[in-house]
This record gives C-alpha cells, structure tokens and sequence, in this order.
C-alpha cells in the first residue's frame, strides 16, 4: 500500500478548512484516512497560525517511505518538526490567542454595559438602576448608606402592592368568564 501525506478538505461553502493525513492513494480526497497529522485553516488572519502539524508523526510517515504532496511538502518545511517557520508560528499563534482575548473582553464589557430588564422585578427596580446603565456591584451594595438599604424593601413593598391587585382582579373576573361561554355553547 503507497501513502500519501495530503490535505483532506472539510469545512464549508466558501470557508474551506484541511486536514492534514497519512492516507492510502487509491482513496478519495476526502475519504478514509490512515492518521490524521494536522490541520491547514486559510481563513486564518495570521499566515504563519494557519497550519499546525504534528512534526513527530509526520517524520515518522516520511520515514516509512510516505510521500507528501506539494502543498503539504511546503507546509512541511516551514511548519515541521524541524521547520523553517517555526519561531514566526509560535508568535503568530500568540497573537492570535491575544486578539481573541481582547475580543472576548470586549464583549463581556458590552454584555454588561447593556443592563436587560429583568420580567421577574417591577419596572419601579429599572428606574432605581444607575444612570450609566451597570447595575451596582456587590461591593457598591455594601458600602452604600444604610438608608438606602431601608428604602429598598419598602419601594418593594409598593411595587408588590399593584402586582397583587392585578392578580385579585383577575380572580374575580376569572369566574364569570366561564358563565359566558357556557351561554354561547347554549
């Protein structure tokens, strides 16, 4: 059996995405593979992050008598056990860990920014909310003034008022809602 070192295409319509495999070279392109050895993303910003090889394995395949084709014998020579690129990878790979830490931040920041309403609360609460629209943290909780802590369970308390009034309301009227459709069914 020859194998072949190649790329096997994955990923989508117009986002391709290969992985680098050991394979038999009767086998289709994106068929039965003998190991997998890597991977080969050209949707990556950073050139040099877009492969990531397995350079142990891929020496042993090569030991064996597998050859590779010419894209991965590229990719073979920068990215390798012993590749050319390896230094300018790794720094790469950093960078693109650090803007994905930076945009993850970003949009925990927005998440908080933007305060939700909360169904469960009356809308009295959203009006007591700081004005910059961050709800206040615990710690600001604990050193804000104990007269404020009083204040809050009694503006609770008003907020609860209408809410059970609703509900009694609609007790009442929950009757007579039935006495009507059976005269309808008559």
């Amino acid at each position: 059996m020859a194998v072949k070192i190649r790329l096997k295409k994955m990923g989508r319509t117009h986002r391709p995405f290969f992985r680098v495999c050991a394979m038999d070279t009767r086998s289709p392109r994106d068929g039965r593979v003998i190991e997998q050895l890597g991977t080969y993303d050209p949707m990556v910003p950073e050139t040099d992050a877009r492969a990531i090889l397995n350079g142990e394995r891929i020496s042993y395949w090569l030991g064996v008598g597998a050859q590779p084709s010419p894209k991965v014998g590229t990719l073979i020579k920068k990215y390798g056990k012993d590749g050319s690129h390896l230094e300018a990878q790794a720094e790469a790979i950093t960078r693109l860990g650090g803007r994905r830490a930076a945009a993850i931040e970003e949009a925990r920041a927005a998440i908080a920014s933007t305060k939700m309403p909360d169904v469960t609360k009356p809308a009295e609460d959203e009006a007591a909310a700081p004005a910059d629209g961050e709800a206040k943290t615990d710690e600001a909780a604990a050193d804000a003034p104990a007269e404020e802590k009083k204040e809050a369970p009694a503006e609770e308390a008003k907020a609860e008022a209408p809410a059970e009034e609703a509900k009694a309301e609609e007790k009442t009227e929950a009757p007579a809602e039935p006495a009507a459709e059976e005269k309808k069914a008559e």
